[in-house]
């Protein structure tokens, strides 16, 4: 009863975080891949700062992990979270025409 009670909880917690859009928006990004927190600012359209914020949440709550390359910190989805939260997750919408987007402009800036 108790381990129920918990896993309640959890999702509880997991819901709220998730109703957020821009969170949830983060999520729908990272599934299609790694990005820094310079690439959701350009993708997102929002301050650095806000993108840090919704990432610490994640990361606090074991749904977003981080990696480090040089300077740079990339963020992706926890491949090990539980299976309530992979289901959630399966039935965001592909992402990947908004990264390609982003990307195709950004090498037009800088080429």
């Amino acid at each position: 009863m108790e381990m129920d009670l918990m896993q309640v909880l959890f999702l509880s917690e997991v819901y709220k975080l998730l109703g957020d859009k821009t969170r949830l928006t983060i999520m729908a990004l990272l599934q299609v891949q790694s990005l820094c927190v310079r690439d959701l600012v350009e993708i997102l359209q929002t301050s650095q700062p806000s993108v840090s914020q919704h990432l610490a949440k994640l990361k606090t709550h074991g749904l977003v992990k981080e990696r480090r390359k040089g300077p740079w910190v990339f963020y992706s989805v926890n491949t090990e979270c539980t299976p309530a939260v992979k289901q959630i997750l399966s039935n965001l919408p592909d992402m990947s025409p908004v990264i390609k987007q982003k990307s195709a402009e950004n090498e037009l800036s800088f080429g």
